[in-house]
């Protein structure tokens, strides 16, 4: 008879030995009083798991998501009770609309004192209810891997997307017996992978017999690891391509397929033609307001095909056509065998001739321009040539954030990182730790304006501390530029509060011992991206671009996709 020694460990030790069996081996954290026992049992485990400092609780979960989308593993972010917990509610909020899988564990006052505001007592449960995919409160110790296990299982299965764990101090202290179990199916979570051959079938039919078929790439392609698959259909069958934000790298820009990107400050020809289309294929995209614009007569005259992990997507925001709730992956894989070859090449060329009407207008001019002070345009357009497309850009929110998604000439896959659904200005310091710590081979670049750059650069301590070689580059236009555009063209030029008087972001660079250099002239603009992009440590590059350049084309808020403005 073989006798199994189950072990007495502390709560707080619990905790951590159910990250490391669920599988983690990074957290993003902040000690303080409510989690200070779950810090102390990490101590012994530093070998095993490992720990980085952030220098504000809102970065660890933006790390978290920079981690997960570069591994596609939930990444971990955790913090204290109080202040530290609601810190970080806006990352979990972010996390929650781009679907990205987060596991956050945040200290509470011991369970005899919940409801009674104690010191640093925040419901942090009720607050995060209409933000996680799960939350649960552990309040005795015996709970606490079951607990681990079924929030990497949600966080990480169907449409992904952030959990939280609350954590009493008194389950952190309490002794108990440890046995993980990894969690692999809840008859709480429907989770359908397989298409419906029927669904398939009607899709196919529909795609066989379409004259301007449009394939529209979301993020979900990049979820699901369907790149492959996406490419192989709009190959097999001639169908120009389309990318939301989130989806741009997951087809290559320099396919002969490939159209540009959808939405508001979206290419040209995709935007215009949108509505010309007779089929449509939607691949793991939500119709955000940002790529619809005005919903009423968006696509009115396609039959939509709409490839979706999540159900409560379809139908949502467009009509459609054939539904297909599944994995991405696995429903393109069937619906390859069921689609016939072909090619579109007149209405291929309708996209071209379109485009060439934004590179002749806003493209040549802006790479290219004849005088004048530096533009965000230059600086991207060069990084990219001088990377080849190969790098992971991670960009924060505003112009810098468009002028990235336009330019940047994705050459590898999963190699764009921002904030989509909700435009969280700092995210891109924070998310770029979290890449590089999951894909330390991986040349990570984050773009930032100034603006963005200042609600979070006290991570620059983070880099500092983790030597992690992140590449920065700073876009200064010292606007708040995205605002001030709009200000510009809908405001009557009113500047209302959004020009910034900024600190000496060099200096500042300095203090945290990272090189960094401004370039101001156009002739010291490729020299200055040699100099970043050799360095083997961390490097900031400042370029003082225009105050007033603009991100066009722009469709205004509130217009169809085809009142795209070009000035």
């Amino acid at each position: 008879m073989v006798l199994i020694r189950i072990m007495r460990i502390t709560g707080a030790e619990a905790v951590i030995r159910a990250l490391i069996d669920a599988g983690a081996d990074t957290i993003f954290g902040y000690p303080g009083g409510a989690i200070m026992p779950v810090y102390d049992a990490l101590y012994g485990y530093r070998e095993k798991i490992r720990h980085i400092l952030v220098r504000h609780e809102q970065g660890a979960a933006h790390a978290a998501e920079g981690y997960a989308r570069m591994t596609g593993r939930p990444g971990v972010c955790m913090a204290t009770s109080g202040p530290g917990a609601t810190n970080l509610v806006t990352g979990i909020a972010d996390a929650m609309l781009d679907s990205v899988p987060i596991v956050a564990v945040t200290g509470q006052v011991a369970g005899k004192l919940l409801g009674t505001d104690a010191f640093q007592e925040t419901d942090v449960i009720s607050v995060t209810i209409p933000l996680t995919k799960w939350n649960f409160q552990i309040t005795e110790a015996r709970e606490i891997a079951g607990v681990v296990a079924k929030a990497f299982y949600i966080a990480s299965s169907g449409r992904p997307g952030p959990v939280l764990i609350d954590v009493t101090r008194n389950a952190q202290t309490e002794m108990v017996e440890y046995h993980y179990e990894p969690v692999t199916y809840l008859d709480t979570v429907k989770v359908v992978t397989q298409p419906k051959a029927e669904d398939l079938e009607q899709a196919a039919a529909l795609i066989n017999g379409a004259h301007k078929p449009y394939l529209l790439v979301g993020h979900g392609v990049s979820v699901s690891g369907a790149e492959k698959e996406v490419v192989e259909l709009a190959e097999k069958a001639g169908i120009p391509v389309a990318s939301t934000l989130l989806g741009l790298s997951s087809f290559p820009v320099a396919h002969p397929l490939y159209t540009g990107m959808l939405g508001m400050h979206g290419n040209y020809g995709p935007n215009m033609l949108s509505n010309n289309a007779d089929v449509v294929i939607a691949v793991g995209m939500r119709f955000d307001d940002r790529v619809t614009m005005n919903l009423a007569g968006y696509l009115a005259k396609s039959k939509l095909i709409h490839i979706e992990i999540d159900p409560a997507e379809i139908d949502k925001n467009v009509k459609v056509a054939v539904p297909i709730v599944a994995d991405a992956k696995e429903a393109l894989r069937e619906l390859l065998k069921l689609v016939q070859k072909n090619s579109h090449t007149e209405w291929l060329e309708e996209f071209r001739r379109l485009n060439q009407v934004e590179e002749e207008k806003i493209i040549k001019p802006g790479s290219h321009p004849q005088g004048g002070k530096l533009r965000m345009i230059e600086a991207v357009t060069q990084l990219s040539e001088k990377t080849q497309g190969k790098a992971v850009i991670v960009s924060d929110v505003g112009q810098h954030q468009m002028m990235s998604a336009r330019y940047y000439k994705f050459a590898e896959t999963n190699s764009y990182v921002t904030s989509g659904g909700l435009g969280t200005m700092g995210f891109g310091l924070p998310a770029a730790i979290g890449c590089k710590v999951g894909a330390p081979s991986r040349q990570v670049i984050v773009i930032v304006g100034d603006g963005s750059f200042q609600m979070t650069l006290q991570e620059l301590g983070t880099i500092m501390q983790e030597q992690l070689p992140i590449k920065i580059m700073l876009l200064n236009n010292s606007y708040l530029g995205m605002v001030r555009q709009w200000q510009e063209m809908f405001f009557e030029g009113r500047y209302s509060f959004t020009g910034m008087a900024n600190p000496d972001f060099i200096k500042i660079c300095e203090s945290f011992g990272i090189e960094a250099l401004r370039v101001q002239d156009r002739s010291e603009l490729g020299a200055g991206i040699d100099k970043m992009l050799a360095a083997e440590k961390a490097f900031l590059l400042e370029v003082v671009v225009d105050m007033e350049e603009n991100v066009f084309p722009m469709v205004p808020a509130g217009h169809s996709i085809t009142d795209i403005r070009l000035e």
